[in-house]
């Protein structure tokens, strides 16, 4: 039997006392601060009307090595409120792995197995979840794909698109994949859920909140020197470049219903409300297509001239070329739509080189 959990009649160090109060009072304890209480916030126009939350384990349990904060469960409950408030329709899926986690259990525990485990460790923090809302005044259903009527309901479909259309949050726990059947499955990530719960209640963006900031070129942490983030990726360069945003299957699901993903930090005040409403915040993951329209002509010919300089530093006179004018620049971005006749060879230059990068 493996032992994640602590004992429930123990208390935490002070240490983590020390820093769980430090953090709720610098991060969560203001909720101006998430736009509830600001007459400005009221008046802007939510870009989305149906999205998905999905909020990792590892958020919900802030600075805390284990389990789950409450500050960050009451600041992620009054955003959903805020953004309730917008006419927004919520749907989340909540990680585990705040208490356990499937694949990276104890080698004694058969995967399956421990999957089921990691799946009522979502329930658990589904529950917590949705007595956080009822705290502030927001009405959820708790669905879960394994059957445990005495808590939640089953997870059905068109029940989950009628709670949403009558203004509750819809939260999946143990969502683990129920596609062609009734019954949650092992061997898949909650991204995966999520991402499969965001095109069959047709939402139209999948949130990711974590406890990043968005995707980055490299590990920031054991690179901070060179690690630089990006504010657009296109689905083709988060598989191709093997960029850790979530899985594959994830990915493609969402590339599939074109459903844009934004990986933010969710640790940061008022950031799911932004990212909700549609505001700049993250990194963003959509069509190449978008994610070129998304960037100014002079955005991308600059970044197509730092390519070129880096690509003829080995020739002294190309390179003062291209020093002397931004017309080497103009040439490449004109060769590369041109020589196939659209945009594509463009897409996956600036893919390949990172020209998303903020």
């Amino acid at each position: 039997m493996v032992c994640h959990a602590s004992s429930s009649s123990s208390s935490p160090t002070e240490q983590q006392q020390h820093h769980s109060q430090q953090f709720a009072a610098i991060t969560w304890t203001n909720h101006s601060a998430l736009g509830i209480q600001d007459p400005a916030a009221a008046s802007r126009v939510a870009k989305y009307k149906r999205i998905m939350l999905k909020v990792s384990g590892e958020a919900l349990q802030g600075i805390l090595g284990f389990g789950m904060d409450p500050s960050v469960l009451e600041a992620i409950a009054a955003e959903i409120k805020a953004a309730r408030a917008h006419g927004i329709q919520i749907a989340v899926v909540v990680g585990g792995g705040n208490y356990f986690r499937g694949a990276s259990a104890w080698a004694g525990l058969e995967r399956a197995t421990a999957d089921y485990v990691g799946m009522l460790a979502t329930v658990m923090n589904a529950l917590c979840l949705q007595a956080a809302l009822e705290n502030v005044g927001i009405t959820s259903r708790v669905q879960t794909a394994i059957e445990m009527r005495e808590v939640a309901e089953p997870y059905i479909r068109r029940r989950a698109i009628r709670h949403l259309e009558n203004g509750h949050v819809v939260i999946f726990g143990a969502a683990c994949v129920a596609g062609l059947c009734r019954h949650g499955q092992p061997y898949f990530t909650t991204d995966t859920a999520a991402a499969l719960r965001a095109a069959e209640v047709q939402a139209e963006v999948f949130l990711k909140a974590t406890k990043v900031d968005g995707v980055y070129t490299c590990d920031p942490v054991k690179h901070p020197d060179k690690a630089q983030r990006y504010e657009r990726l296109s689905y083709r360069q988060v598989t191709n470049d093997e960029l850790q945003v979530m899985d594959e299957t994830a990915v493609t699901l969402c590339k599939e219903n074109n459903i844009p993903v934004i990986v933010f930090n969710a640790l940061q005040p008022g950031n799911i409300l932004r990212a909700a409403m549609g505001e700049d915040v993250g990194t963003v993951v959509t069509h190449a297509d978008e994610a070129l329209a998304a960037a100014t002509p002079a955005f991308v010919l600059q970044r197509l001239l730092e390519v070129a300089l880096g690509r003829l530093q080995t020739s002294s006179a190309a390179a003062a070329v291209c020093h002397s004018s931004q017309t080497t620049a103009v040439l490449l971005y004109l060769q590369c739509w041109c020589a196939f006749g659209d945009a594509g060879y463009l897409i996956a230059e600036c893919d390949a080189c990172g020209v998303w990068a903020s």
